[in-house]
């Protein structure tokens, strides 16, 4: 029997492959980082061509390093950045315009129309999100409307929709499946959560042809196959879901009020609400976690834009930090007494302050104020961001008890530590932390009969480290009110 699940990770800055054994032990991953490209303030685009070659490229070295071929890779599995927006020519696959990431704020304007018309609880109601330029609806419209041709095109049938995980699955197939997973699906503000289909109301609304988008399938599903061509062997795929529900997967939270917090490009935090749909008063979002054998689970979801994103920008933008690899370290030799806060709105703040034009900010500076300082604030954001998430969870009279934390990030002690102390909960980080790849992994070996349940993934997860607060309510409430102080003076 073949044993081995290649995961697709394709992320925001770079693309993964990664290869797994049948007890969920990582073999070799490989990974390529891609081009960010800004045209204007608040946008941000790929280049699918970038995608795609990146998520190819590297399949074909973790194949390489591993000493594998695709003859003994069982299945694939996908996991995407979410609600990022392609459109492309049904018969080429070559795209009418550049990918349109989930952080672009383009359509902000036309958002700000939909909530004027009184729109809010129409969407709500349907897709367990709020009106945003975050979700795909706005920009494939905006697409639609601004390529020349594109809307006749689409209208004509010659014209696809995906988010990314759709677009890879389409190459990969040599373009013979067009198929996204529900809980992409969920992120698109076209996909009605509680019917599970393509909801027409908001079709008409946005003006989107049907027949561009994809059909909807579980998130362990036959997807197809690879064309041969590509890997030397074709490979089924059988697995697929966005990058946050797949790392809910991956860090084994089927279990109702179970949660995880991921710190890449961004941080997510998410936890399962079971079969249960809540709609949230606190402005996080609903959303699916998995659909597995036409059974849904549903989850509650705050999305912050920039986590690790502030990292990189310190790295390449202003040039302070060379490597990532440093700021652990410089955030140890900080002075502990330091005010410094970063608001790091580069492009708006997200749940549960959803302000698309506030922008970033670094406050509290005094003369003493140096590197450790800035990179330390850098870090404390994402810890602060994280509890004004746990904040809205807890007002909506659910109880987070223990928080599993995954992504780069989440290999920091300091941060985790910090974060502990912070929330008042306990952290938890697994033994692997790749828990992206990981997740879509486990769906794509449901699929292929590697894993036999759930249940049987469950057992798999493994704890490598727990942080425990030690901090009194003072120093909390000293911090929080810093924070708060802070992101007044940002918010528009």
């Amino acid at each position: 029997m073949k044993t081995y699940i290649l995961s697709i990770d394709q992320g925001t800055t770079s693309s993964r492959a990664i290869i797994f054994d049948a007890d969920g032990q990582l073999i070799s991953c490989a990974q390529q980082e891609f081009e960010q490209i800004f045209p204007s303030d608040g946008w941000v685009e790929h280049r699918p061509q970038d995608i795609l070659h990146s998520a190819l490229s590297s399949c074909k070295e973790v194949l390489q390093n591993s000493g594998l071929d695709a003859e003994q890779i069982a299945t694939i599995g996908i996991t995407n950045q979410r609600e990022t927006t392609i459109v492309w020519d049904k018969k080429t696959g070559e795209p009418v315009y550049n990918a349109i990431v989930w952080q672009d704020r383009r359509t902000h304007d036309y958002c700000s129309e939909l909530t004027e018309q009184g729109h809010c609880e129409l969407i709500t109601a349907k897709t367990g999100l709020l009106i945003d330029a975050y979700f795909s609806a706005t920009k494939l419209r905006w697409i639609l409307q601004n390529v020349p041709d594109a809307r006749a095109r689409a209208e004509a049938g010659e014209l696809l929709f995906g988010t990314v995980d759709c677009y890879l699955l389409w190459h990969l197939s040599g373009g013979k499946s067009h198929y996204t997973d529900a809980t992409n699906a969920s992120r698109t503000m076209l996909f009605n959560i509680h019917s599970q289909e393509w909801d027409a109301q908001l079709l008409e609304l946005f003006d989107i042809p049907r027949q561009m988008l994809p059909q909807v399938l579980d998130c362990s599903a036959d997807f197809g196959n690879t064309d041969a061509q590509l890997f030397g062997a074709s490979i089924p795929i059988g697995g697929m879901a966005g990058d946050q529900q797949a790392a809910l997967i991956g860090q084994a939270c089927f279990g109702q009020g179970m949660a995880k917090s991921t710190y890449g490009t961004g941080c997510f935090l998410i936890i399962n609400t079971g079969t249960v749909a809540v709609k949230s008063q606190h402005r996080l979002l609903t959303t699916v976690a998995y659909r597995l054998n036409g059974q849904v689970n549903y989850a509650l979801e705050g999305s912050i834009f920039i986590a690790g994103a502030a990292i990189q920008w310190l790295r390449d933008g202003i040039k302070i930090i060379a490597d990532a690899s440093e700021v652990e370290q410089l955030a140890r030799s900080a002075n502990t007494d330091s005010k410094v806060v970063m608001v790091p709105a580069f492009t708006g703040l997200g749940a549960p302050h959803w302000d698309p034009n506030a922008r970033a900010a670094i406050l509290g500076l005094t003369r003493d104020s140096g590197i450790a300082e800035i990179v330390a604030a850098a870090l404390k954001a994402v810890c602060y961001q994280t509890k004004d998430l746990v904040t809205a969870i807890e007002e909506e009279n659910i109880q987070l008890g223990t928080l599993r934390v995954d992504g780069g990030m989440a290999n920091n002690d300091w941060m985790l530590q910090f974060l502990t102390d912070l929330l008042d909960v306990e952290v938890q980080r697994p033994t692997l932390v790749e828990t992206t790849a990981l997740g879509a992994a486990y769906l794509a070996g449901l699929q292929a009969g590697i894993f036999s349940s759930v249940e049987d993934i469950t057992q798999r997860w493994q704890c490598q480290a727990t942080f425990k607060p030690n901090w009194d309510d003072a120093q909390r409430d000293s911090h929080q009110q810093l924070w708060q102080q802070s992101i007044e003076k940002v918010l528009s």
